[in-house]
């Protein structure tokens, strides 16, 4: 059964609500073997809090002794944790990373199959080990090497929006948008939109960056100079890309419904529709990596911290998604492990049908 690590993210959130709340389905169980990289004591000061009714954790010290059919709970530490909900503390943050960088760990050493993070605060997480502007940065060079590997993909159902940009100021979005970076995000999209999802040959929108697809230079030159390149480059390339599309009135049109993925210039202008469509639903997924790693779309929320307001449908969508996701990986890898060599050539010179054509005619002598 697969192993889901899940971090608790910042303690004085929705992130053990959600936990607790997926988890009061027994049924849960039954597909996975749940791995809580926490704290018993802070999940049994949140249930109280929430008025829930007991969860029976199974407390452990390594994830190797995680038993199926059980909810295990890693107390990655033994001091006492101070929470104080609906407050950003330095004690949250601590917290939040020392489960983080536990989990990680045992996901590189392969004691846990996938991992489910709980939302942080990317402030009160800053520390000398974490200067990233979240857990895409960070997962993209503790796990990848390489932080411009790692992709930020939202997905609900027939839903997927990539970034090209990520967690970076507006003002900064036209200063580091170049044709190259929009080609290299579209390719790790439709590689993680073919291995990670499913599709054979995905087609992808690509939005503009300036209102209405900046009105042949008049709005704005990058669509002209930068955008419309960049596709042109890719289509060559193979990947079916069109666009670019003006981002005000796509998501609201049909047009989503003809497209695998959609790539957008930046974070708002990606992940404010999507969250305005699928919010409840919504699955965080870092693309590129070579571990699967999901979460909820959305954050702390300290405003509703133990008030038993939080759904937990998109922290449990995350880890249906995890799931997906690793079996289609297994699927993808064992169907191109060892490609059929190619049967046919140009006209004039050697083939392998010539070989095939003559070692039949022997057999048959």
């Amino acid at each position: 059964m697969i192993r889901v690590g899940i971090t608790q993210g910042d303690i004085n959130g929705i992130g053990y609500e959600v936990i607790l709340k997926t988890f009061s389905d027994v049924r849960m169980t039954e597909i996975c073997t749940p791995i809580i990289y926490g704290s018993s004591k802070v999940a049994a000061y949140h249930r109280k809090a929430l008025d829930m009714q007991p969860v029976t954790f199974y407390q452990i010290k390594h994830a190797q002794d995680a038993a199926e059919g059980k909810i295990n709970i890693l107390n990655y530490t033994e001091e006492e944790i101070k929470v104080e909900l609906g407050k950003s503390t330095p004690a949250g943050g601590e917290a939040a990373f020392a489960s983080l960088e536990k989990a990680v760990a045992d996901l590189k050493d392969g004691f846990i199959d996938v991992l489910v993070t709980a939302p942080i605060n990317k402030h009160n997480i800053q520390r000398a080990d974490f200067q990233f502007a979240g857990h895409t940065e960070y997962l993209g060079q503790r796990l990848g090497n390489d932080e411009a590997k790692s992709l930020m993909i939202l997905a609900k159902d027939g839903l997927r929006v990539a970034l090209v940009t990520g967690h970076i100021p507006l003002s900064e979005v036209p200063m580091v948008l170049t044709k190259e970076r929009i080609i290299d995000a579209a390719k790790r999209f439709e590689d993680s939109l073919k291995k990670d999802f499913g599709f054979g040959k995905p087609r992808i929108a690509v939005l503009s960056l300036n209102p209405h697809a900046g009105e042949n230079g008049l709005l704005g030159k990058e669509e002209e100079e930068i955008i419309k390149p960049a596709i042109a480059e890719l289509e060559e390339k193979g990947l079916l890309c069109f666009g670019p599309y003006p981002a005000d009135g796509f998501f609201g049109s049909n047009d989503i419904t003809h497209f695998d993925g959609v790539l957008a210039m930046y974070h708002d202008q990606g992940l404010a529709p999507f969250k305005a469509l699928a919010m409840e639903e919504g699955v965080n997924f870092t693309a590129g990596l070579p571990f699967v790693r999901t979460s909820p779309a959305h954050g702390t929320a300290y405003g509703i911290a133990g008030k038993g307001e939080a759904s937990e449908e998109s922290f449990r969508q995350a880890i249906y998604m995890a799931i997906d996701t690793y079996n289609c990986r297994q699927s993808y890898t064992t169907a191109h492990a060892n490609p059929l060599k190619k049967l046919y050539v140009e006209r004039g010179r050697d083939s392998d049908v010539t070989d095939i054509a003559k070692e039949s005619d022997d057999a048959g002598r």
